[in-house]
């Protein structure tokens, strides 16, 4: 089973990377891109067949290592 963590900065957390990707987007002429933030899709292939087993333990990797907790959210998605 497939696993698919989203983790994103917080709102309110500065993201330079985003800001940039912003900023050459525009210069590259794509004025109607707002703000931008970026972050990182991690997919976990899990040795388990029960959906919501899966999601727990992906919510659990994501909380000790795939994601800051202090400046980073996560959304887990199974398929």
């Amino acid at each position: 089973m497939k696993a698919i963590v989203t983790v994103m900065l917080k709102s309110g957390v500065l993201d330079p990377q985003g800001k940039a990707i912003g900023q050459a987007l525009h210069g590259l002429g794509f004025p109607e891109v707002g703000e931008v933030r970026a972050g990182k899709v991690i997919e976990l292939e899990l040795n388990e067949t029960d959906p919501a087993r899966a999601k727990a333990r992906a919510e659990e990797m994501a909380r000790k290592l795939l994601a800051n907790m202090v400046i980073e959210s996560f959304r887990v998605e199974v398929a």
